[in-house]
């Protein structure tokens, strides 16, 4: 390497060492942030025809996750097909995901996975879903989660969740976050593909109300 070239390197590094810092130091000398989740708690009890009851969540349950705000209802059709929606937000001072994910809870409670895959729910809106197909003592299960912040949804991932929050971080100051989970219980001769169906409508309504009724985040005193 020519002592020119070597040169240049360094400066580089020493740039880039430099921004690093001067943006890390504007984040830590930004205000706290307070969460106001009223606009998410009052989320429409009707979705695509489907309408829901509030269910509280297991008081165990809920120190264990630490959301500042826990959203768990239990949607029925017209027709009679039922699913679970739960939505687990956290600000960004409680670090904007859970650390607690889906699958983790599910094995923790005797069901077992028996097919995974991932789905794109509504390539317009970037919406994308894990699928977890579960079951345990004869009774199966089909279980659609991602990830949602104030910037994007359809993340599907932690990658995906640490890249949003740092983007966030740097436009906003914003990390804030929530983990979407729907679920369905399959009949004794449902197949996968008609539960799915289910799912998939009706996230498809859901994820444009979620956005319109986010969480507002102010700084501390304001």
């Amino acid at each position: 390497m020519s002592p020119r070239r070597d040169e240049w390197l360094t400066a580089a590094t020493c740039v880039s060492m430099l921004l690093v810092g001067v943006l890390a130091w504007g984040l830590y000398l930004r205000p706290e942030l307070r969460v106001d989740a009223a606009a998410l708690g009052a989320l429409p009890h009707e979705v695509a025809g489907w309408r829901a009851k509030d269910v509280p969540l297991d008081v165990v349950i809920e120190s264990m996750l630490e959301a500042d705000l826990h959203l768990q209802r239990l949607y029925v059709h017209p027709l009679g097909e039922m699913l679970w929606l739960y939505v687990g937000y956290y600000g960004t001072t409680s670090g904007g995901r859970p650390e607690h994910v889906p699958r983790t809870c599910y094995e923790s409670q005797g069901w077992t996975l028996t097919e995974q895959r991932t789905l794109d729910v509504d390539a317009a809106r970037g919406l994308r879903t894990n699928e977890l197909l579960i079951e345990k003592a004869g009774k199966r299960r089909l279980v659609h989660f991602w990830y949602r912040s104030h910037r994007s949804t359809g993340i599907l991932g932690g990658v995906g969740v640490s890249l949003d929050h740092l983007m966030g971080r740097a436009q906003t100051g914003r990390a804030d976050g929530a983990l979407v989970r729907v679920s369905t219980a399959l009949g004794s001769d449902e197949g996968v593909v008609t539960a799915r169906a289910r799912l998939m409508g009706f996230e498809s309504a859901l994820d444009p109300q979620l956005g319109a009724h986010w969480p507002s985040e102010l700084a501390q005193g304001s």
